[in-house]
């Protein structure tokens, strides 16, 4: 048997809105992934250390504040430092679509606005997943 995708869900920075972090995790689990929230005011290199203890399969970081310009390039940069490519980096929260493109070709998966269907959110995982299989 297969082992369940593992996900690392975590609120970066002094953002303290954790609702929607929570129900993503919740539906994620719900789906059969297993989910890791780190809670609130975690830093990038407190979320990248815990994947990689974890051994996670993606990680997804809700952002609300503003700061996902400066806090997803500094997580995929910890994230290719410590050799994790073969882990997805997504997100959500208020994010402008032009800034989404930007960190997109930084390396950054998909990201989700706010009301994205957590379904929606769940097939995005476990297809990238499927596709880029870790050694």
């Amino acid at each position: 048997m297969e082992r369940p995708i593992r996900v690392l869900i975590a609120k970066v920075g002094l953002d303290g809105h954790d609702r929607g972090a929570k129900v993503i995790a919740a539906a994620l689990r719900d789906t059969g992934m297993e989910v890791v929230y780190t809670g609130l005011r975690q830093t990038p290199e407190m979320v990248v250390n815990a994947a990689l203890q974890e051994d996670v399969d993606a990680i997804g970081i809700s952002i609300l504040s503003g700061a996902h310009m400066t806090v997803f390039p500094k997580i995929i940069t910890l994230m290719h430092e410590k050799g994790m490519e073969g882990v997805l980096l997504t997100g959500g929260g208020i994010i402008p679509p032009d800034d989404m493109q930007q960190l997109r070709e930084a390396g950054v998966g998909t990201l989700f606005d706010p009301g994205t269907p957590t379904a929606q959110i769940a097939a995005y995982i476990r297809e990238w997943v499927s596709s880029h299989p870790r050694g």
